[in-house]
């Protein structure tokens, strides 16, 4: 996984993004730069718990290109991170729904380029998590793949700390009973 996905930058407070959207609505590409760099750790968590990692990095070029488009129809800055997750959860179940066909595996022969992506065991953990309630999948994806802590993952998704909090307990819960279900201790 990208690095610089792990931490989301605290260089910009809440209080920075009213202005920010509003020079990004005025077609001010740098502005959009930064609202990317703040919430692109939440766009990939919220994906990740709905996608195949293979398919994250295109979605999350579709879900800021959607939104950079629709920025206009935004209602307030203070709701960015919940409309950005919105658009991340559409696009993952559009993408799932078109049912696309099995990829055909590569011959043997042909070297595969590495992606830094999650190994086998990573892909399996992740497809338990996926396989949670959508609520908990995505708290948790955001906590335990994006380190976010949980104040951090209650101010971009617009969720209340109590929510969150009931959500990683919760959440964690169902994820230990399906691992030692499938041999994880």
């Amino acid at each position: 996984m990208d690095s610089s996905l792990t931490r989301p930058p605290t260089d910009a407070s809440a209080a920075d993004l009213g202005p920010l959207v509003e020079r990004a609505r005025g077609g001010d590409r740098g502005a959009f730069d930064r609202l990317h760099d703040r919430f692109a750790s939440l766009v990939h968590g919220v994906l990740l718990a709905a996608a195949p990692p293979s398919e994250v990095e295109d979605l999350m070029q579709d879900v800021f290109l959607a939104a950079w488009r629709a920025l206009p129809s935004l209602r307030g800055a203070d709701h960015l991170g919940a409309w950005l997750a919105t658009i991340a959860r559409n696009r993952a179940r559009r993408r799932h729904a078109r049912a696309r066909p099995a990829e055909a595996a590569l011959p043997d022969e042909v070297e595969q380029p590495a992606r830094g992506g999650p190994t086998a065991e990573g892909e399996e953990i992740l497809s338990v998590v996926r396989s949670l309630p959508p609520a908990y999948a995505e708290t948790l994806s955001l906590r335990l793949v994006e380190g976010m802590t949980g104040p951090e993952i209650a101010e971009r998704t617009g969720l209340t700390h109590g929510s969150v909090r009931v959500n990683l307990s919760r959440g964690m819960k169902m994820l230990r009973e399906a691992l030692e279900k499938r041999g994880y201790a």
